[in-house]
């Protein structure tokens, strides 16, 4: 099925038309503005599902805007482990899951989509970290500042060892990493010498649109939820709604006050959905509760048919309302 007609198949007719009369410039202003006084609603890439078909990603992308779903949220992993090689790999994803770089990604989408784009999370002590400067500063670029930069720790030491990353500092390396960003994407000319990052006299050019560009925490150990309270714009819940995740937004509030920061971050739920459309809208409502910012519907449970996770994507939109067109 070709782009327009999964449109027409799916009843799509509103579309994001929110911004349409505004130049591209001014789209980040009035999007971070409106995300202050109404829960803004995406997807979750399906990265194992997809495939690599890049006329397959072109149409979820273009259609899931069409629905009225305002950003796109994609999980990191370089490499996957060989089972066979690393006996007793008990990890959820190996060397025969489908990973599709998401700053390279992005790069493809900013072409065909005014959709936010948000990494979730990468996962950046693996990586070079003024690489990750450049890389980010490029997606904001193109995406006229309607990028959320993700990170995380991760769990794959096979990974970081392929990388050529340490493994088990990780939690120490990221605090001084983020410091790093900051600078590069705010400053001509750094100098920054750190204990594990060291630029002496260098700077990005171009620079993002956002100056700096937000970073956001994934977070679930109490180490995590502290970082994310110390450092981070926002912050992504590993827990759906109830008692344990309250206990949570609460530690993250009170490591920002603690660090003389204001406690209102912005805080991205997660809702997977598997069929139960009414059981989703609900738990978007209960997202909505919390005081989240945004919510990401997560469909990679439908398996490898996309027109499945269009379908369904396409049933949420309607059960919700106006909110996933962000009105």
């Amino acid at each position: 099925m070709d782009v327009g007609a999964r449109r027409r198949h799916y009843g799509v007719s509103t579309g994001v038309t929110i911004y349409s009369g505004l130049p591209r410039h001014e789209w980040s202003t009035r999007m971070a503005r409106d995300s202050v006084t109404r829960m803004q609603l995406g997807v979750v890439f399906p990265q194992t599902k997809i495939g690599a078909d890049r006329g397959a990603i072109r149409a979820y992308a273009t259609t899931v805007e069409q629905l009225g779903y305002r950003h796109i949220l994609a999980y990191d992993h370089v490499l996957g482990a060989d089972r066979t090689v690393h006996q007793g790999f008990a990890g959820p994803y190996d060397i025969g899951t489908t990973f599709h770089e998401p700053l390279v990604l992005y790069g493809y989408l900013a072409a065909i989509t005014s959709l936010e784009l948000v990494t979730g999370v990468v996962i950046l002590p693996q990586r070079q970290t003024a690489l990750v400067a450049k890389q980010a500063a490029e997606v904001d670029l193109l995406t006229g500042g309607r990028f959320r930069l993700g990170v995380g720790l991760g769990w794959n030491s096979v990974e970081y060892a392929a990388l050529g990353k340490r493994f088990t500092d990780r939690g120490r390396r990221i605090a001084e990493q983020v410091e790093l960003l900051r600078l590069l994407w705010t400053q001509p000319s750094v100098t920054f010498e750190g204990r594990y990052e060291s630029v002496i006299g260098a700077g990005l050019a171009p620079m993002p649109v956002q100056r700096p560009v937000p970073i956001w925490f994934g977070a679930n150990t109490p180490a995590a939820l502290q970082r994310a309270g110390r450092l981070a714009d926002g912050w992504f819940p590993q827990r759906e709604p109830g008692p344990e995740l309250e206990a949570d937004i609460e530690q993250v509030r009170a490591a920002a006050e603690a660090a003389g920061r204001k406690p209102a971050l912005g805080m991205e739920g997660r809702v997977r959905l598997s069929g139960d459309t009414g059981a989703a809208a609900e738990l978007v409502d209960a997202w909505r509760g919390l005081g989240a910012t945004h919510v990401s519907v997560d469909t990679m449970r439908l398996g490898y048919d996309i027109d499945k996770h269009l379908a369904a994507l396409s049933d949420l939109a309607r059960a919700v309302g106006p909110m996933a067109a962000g009105r």
